[in-house]
């Protein structure tokens, strides 16, 4: 199990991540459906994540949501890398009432986001005391610092609390699939390293 610490003017974290865990975890970031949003990833992905945030709230969410990204990315990064005998690919769709997303990922060592919600029109607005478009900002620190190219895409959905766990827990899954262990692959790649 990979720990990590996150120390700054704006944020401080404390987290430990297992990937290939329980789907058990200790959740805090004073945001409670961000809370919510981690605890179904932690769940879908069968990893064990504790993760306690104490974040400059006063001002708004956004550096505790992004940090956070940047630590779980960290640490996803310290565990899968360098990659040997996984799928490396993954791919989920879910579904949560009127909203399907999917989330596609290459575990590759080369960050990129596609983060594509243009079904719903302006992703703004909150759900709770969650900032929407820190959704976006999460998942991009993510990819960015745990090193995955990852295209998320709303097919369609209306409600927002439905958009944004099916997005949480389709990255889940994607993820999940991607880690999946294939001894028979070796290293996942024509180059002979990622």
């Amino acid at each position: 199990m990979k720990q990590i610490t996150r120390d700054t003017k704006e944020t401080k974290i404390k987290a430990s991540l297992e990937i290939y865990g329980n789907g058990e975890g200790k959740i805090s970031t004073k945001i409670g459906f961000f809370d919510h949003m981690l605890e179904a990833f932690t769940k879908h992905s069968l990893m064990d994540l504790d993760i306690v945030c104490e974040g400059d709230k006063h001002i708004d969410g956004h550096h505790s949501v992004e940090d956070c990204g940047i630590v779980i990315g960290s640490l996803l990064r310290e565990e899968i890398y360098p990659i040997k005998s996984i799928e490396r690919f993954g791919s989920g769709a879910v579904v949560m009432d009127e909203a399907c997303v999917e989330c596609d990922i290459d575990i590759c060592n080369r960050a990129f986001l596609v983060f594509d919600m243009d079904n719903y029109g302006d992703f703004k607005g909150k759900v709770g005391d969650f900032d929407i478009e820190l959704t976006e900002e999460f998942f991009r620190a993510l990819a960015m610092n745990a090193g995955f190219c990852m295209h998320i895409y709303l097919k369609r959905g209306k409600n927002l609390h439905h958009i944004i766990e099916a997005i949480f827990k389709s990255f889940a899954l994607a993820l999940r699939r991607a880690l999946s262990h294939n001894q028979r692959i070796g290293i996942p790649s024509t180059k002979g390293s990622l």
